[in-house]
């Protein structure tokens, strides 16, 4: 069966409120899917391999704006730094630091999101919150001239318990305010909230989602 991904767009597209980014998820999807996208006006796409994603880089438009969603090695940094839009999935200082210096190399700033490890499975990575307000208290991160911090990032747990995805939507959007009060409170720059995905972006929405990263619901199956 053909996936109609415009329409599939324009759904979920009047479901956001104002404000909301959606990234379309591509991963292991075909160039030709995202083409689709593009032609029903979308930009924001995400992928979580550093060589697919420049491979797609190189074949697509100039004006989309690739976000990196995977959990990302050291050594594939390279690969997408020249021209990735913003990296969601830092769950360690040493990443944040060979971040900058592939920023510095490729003569341009890289925004950054903090993982926060919420979910109940072991398999997702991230900070715990402890670890990330230890982090930042410890302030290193401050003499990062080639990254900049722009918000958090986090993976809710895969239940049906509708619950429970909203507590834990509920606790990092506190620890996202604590952060912005306690670190930012002099900038702007501290301002998304990438949260939620296909069955729980509504749940995440109402607990302060900024960005939402959605695949299956747009692209079917893979």
């Amino acid at each position: 069966m053909k996936v109609d991904i415009k329409n599939n767009l324009e759904r979920i597209k009047a479901t956001l409120p104002d404000g909301v980014t959606l990234i379309a998820v591509s991963k292991y999807h075909p160039v030709e899917a995202i083409e689709a996208a593009y032609s029903a006006g979308q930009r924001h796409f995400g992928e979580s391999k550093a060589q697919e994603l420049r491979s797609k880089q190189q074949q697509l438009p100039h004006d989309i704006q690739w976000h990196f969603i995977g959990h990302l090695q050291s050594n594939k940094i390279k690969y997408i730094a020249p021209f990735v839009h913003l990296i969601h999935s830092i769950d360690n200082f040493k990443l944040l630091q060979e971040i900058d210096k592939q920023g510095a190399k490729a003569n341009r700033t890289i925004p950054c999101l903090l993982q926060i490890h919420i979910a109940q499975e072991e398999t997702k990575f991230g900070f715990t919150p402890e670890e990330c307000l230890s982090m930042l208290q410890q302030g290193a991160w401050r003499q990062l001239h080639n990254t900049r911090i722009k918000g958090l990032m986090c993976m809710a747990s895969n239940t049906d318990d509708t619950q429970q995805i909203a507590q834990e939507f509920k606790k990092v959007k506190e620890l996202f305010d604590t952060i912005r009060s306690e670190f930012f409170h002099e900038s702007n720059d501290f301002d998304i909230l990438s949260a939620g995905m296909s069955d729980d972006y509504m749940t995440a929405i109402e607990n302060g989602s900024t960005h939402v990263r959605i695949g299956s619901d747009i692209f079917g199956p893979r």
